[in-house]
């Protein structure tokens, strides 16, 4: 206002101290939906400690082996190589000498490595990049078996077999591949006369254990079937694993410090204590989210079995690569799991496709469905990024998961009707007033997950999410290997 006007009503600034403002209760960005706290079923551990019992597993399963390229160090423990079924049964001084002779060889994209009718002599374990196996079908033409990508290995039953190859595998990525042919291996074996005998041995003992049991690596059930006569019925039991996985409920801690002179005078509208522990809830809430997922421990990332782990064709999620995953959790599926970032890469996949997938309501959102399975968006699933500063673009994964203890599926675990509890499983506790008059509040959160069966929980690895199509030039797709659909 220019000083030569007079001023004729109060100003809007001056009222405003007069008045009541309409207030909100505090924001905090960081709140999410949390929809994975809400669709898993929660066990009840009143011991803190849950054990799940399996049947015993006779046959190694085969993981995947730990790499590390950095140079002056071996690229892996020879004690990994037990990863390897084949091996398992291998003594330290046959995989110590194993171990040293493997060699480091850089491959191209489309090389082919191995090739169906000829004669393999190479055990191959990837150290970077992905390979595809494949076969002639019925019909001539190529049936991709498996892809595999970085820890997985092939070739192993060439070491010492004459038998041609019923497959063919090529490189769709260049790749690094640790090798070592079966001259290198007659020449260890060679070096004591007692070597050759002690790995045939080994060998002959996993080749008979293998045909007493399942492809769970589970002892067969010994049945009879049919109405011949004068037939013995067989006898049988089923054993249980000795050592059975325990969980110990993992615990999110805090201390809410509230002054007592602010709860005093500014507690009017909002309880200043009440707002104080809802967004301290809210922090501890999207942690037990991240940890369910991310912990080293029992985080459902940590916890997929090798065999239910798949990587993308092409990087992008295609629906391809989700019916894939669906062929793995194929047992009462129940949701998947997916960064948003992901979501909207496989939604740009199906519109090119023109499949647009079908939208349900999931707690009053809209969310879409592939194969009648909702994909659940999940911040907590982490972003693997080559540039630093941009944490939303790059390769995630995908899970998917069957759910409930009576399913065999995946459980969330807590412990409810601890003292001072305020929620199921989460308590606060008054520690005191300080002598400047700050009162102290422990907040702790005891929770954990359980994986009940190692086909309950599968994952879609390598997701990339920056891809986009170029819809001006219909008909090309731009993958590495200049494919198109």
């Amino acid at each position: 206002m220019s000083d030569n006007l007079l001023q004729r009503s109060v100003t809007t600034s001056v009222a405003r101290n007069l008045a009541n403002t309409t207030k909100t209760s505090p924001k905090m960005m960081s709140i999410t939906p949390r929809w994975l706290l809400s669709m898993l079923p929660w066990v009840q551990v009143d011991g803190g400690t849950f054990r799940v019992n399996r049947t015993k597993v006779e046959l190694a399963k085969a993981e995947r082996i730990g790499i590390d390229l950095t140079e002056g160090t071996p690229p892996f423990s020879h004690e990994s190589l037990r990863s390897v079924p084949l091996f398992s049964k291998l003594s330290n001084e046959i995989l110590s000498r194993m171990g040293g002779r493997f060699k480091t060889e850089e491959v191209t994209l489309g090389n082919k490595l191995v090739s169906e009718g000829e004669d393999g002599n190479k055990f191959f374990v990837i150290a970077q990049g992905q390979v595809e196996v494949l076969s002639k079908g019925v019909h001539g033409s190529d049936l991709r078996l498996a892809l595999l990508t970085e820890g997985e290995y092939f070739g192993e039953s060439d070491l010492f077999s004459d038998k041609p190859s019923d497959v063919t595998i090529r490189t769709i990525t260049p790749c690094v591949l640790l090798t070592i042919t079966r001259k290198d291996l007659d020449a260890l074996l060679a070096e004591q006369p007692n070597l050759s005998d002690e790995f045939r041995k080994a060998i002959d003992e996993h080749h008979e254990l293998r045909s007493t049991v399942n492809r769970y690596g589970e002892r067969n059930i010994d049945l009879v079937s049919g109405f011949a006569e004068n037939v013995e019925i067989p006898e049988t039991f089923v054993d249980y694993s000795a050592h059975p996985r325990e969980y110990s409920l993992s615990a999110v801690q805090t201390v809410v410090r509230v002054h007592t002179r602010v709860s005093d005078l500014y507690n009017n509208p909002f309880d200043q204590l009440q707002e104080q522990m809802r967004l301290t809830i809210e922090g501890i809430k999207e942690r037990q989210e991240w940890e369910l997922i991310n912990s080293k421990k029992f985080g459902l990332i940590h916890s997929v079995d090798p065999a239910m782990r798949i990587s993308t064709r092409y990087g992008a999620p295609t629906p391809d690569d989700l019916d894939e995953l669906l062929a793995l959790v194929w047992k009462k599926p129940a949701f998947f799991l997916a960064h948003p970032k992901a979501i909207a890469a496989f939604e740009r996949e199906c519109t090119w496709r023109g499949v647009p997938p079908v939208t349900m309501n999931l707690f009053g959102t809209p969310v879409i469905t592939w194969r009648g399975v909702p994909l659940v968006p999940c911040d907590k699933l982490e972003m693997k990024s080559r540039y630093q500063s941009n944490k939303w673009f790059g390769t995630t994964s995908i899970l998917l998961l069957r759910v409930g203890e009576g399913d065999q599926g995946v459980v969330g675990l807590h412990q409810a009707g601890i003292p001072g509890e305020i929620m199921p499983s989460l308590s606060a506790r008054l520690m005191g007033l300080d002598s400047l008059g700050v009162a102290s509040y422990l907040l702790t959160l005891y929770f954990s997950c359980a994986v009940l069966t190692d086909d309950a929980l599968g994952v879609l690895e390598n997701v990339e999410v920056g891809y986009y199509h170029d819809y001006e030039q219909a008909g090309t797709r731009g993958y590495q290997d200049g494919s198109g659909i």
